[in-house]
């Protein structure tokens, strides 16, 4: 059976749809390839991004490039992952059930190294239970 295909959709693509393509490739790619991009990429993957995956055995070659890399191509489940009101969030026009799971944007936190450091964690363990459970069930 061929691999379903899911795009996460955020607005920098630079934490948390990084974050969800890193994790679904690593623990679900018996079932699923997943791609991440935004509307206004960041232009890089946020080192504190990678650290946290790292941390939980996740090693990932991401990059932050924009939603137009993928207009035209069809995909099983597009999910965007903006959780503020104000932010961006992506529309998707093409091929694919739609799903909005939204999360914090752990780049915003603000506090010490360490509370900011916590944020990214507490929402990769968000990403990593949530959209897991999600796509087991899709």
């Amino acid at each position: 059976m061929p691999l379903k295909r899911v795009l996460f959709l955020c607005t920098g693509n630079s934490c948390r749809s990084q974050i969800a393509e890193a994790i679904v490739n690593h623990f679900a790619a018996d079932r699923w390839t997943a791609f991440s991009a935004g509307t206004q990429p960041a232009g890089y993957v946020h080192p504190l991004a990678l650290r946290v995956l790292a941390e939980i055995g996740v090693q990932h070659q991401g990059e932050s490039k924009s939603i137009e890399v993928f207009r035209g191509q069809s995909f099983d489940q597009v999910i965007t992952l903006c959780d503020d009101a104000e932010e961006n969030c992506p529309v998707w026009l093409g091929q694919g059930r739609r799903k909005h799971i939204g999360f914090p944007d752990p780049a915003r936190a603000q506090g010490s190294p360490d509370e900011v450091l916590a944020v990214f964690r507490q929402v990769r363990d968000d990403i990593r239970a949530q959209i897991l459970a999600y796509l087991a069930d899709a």
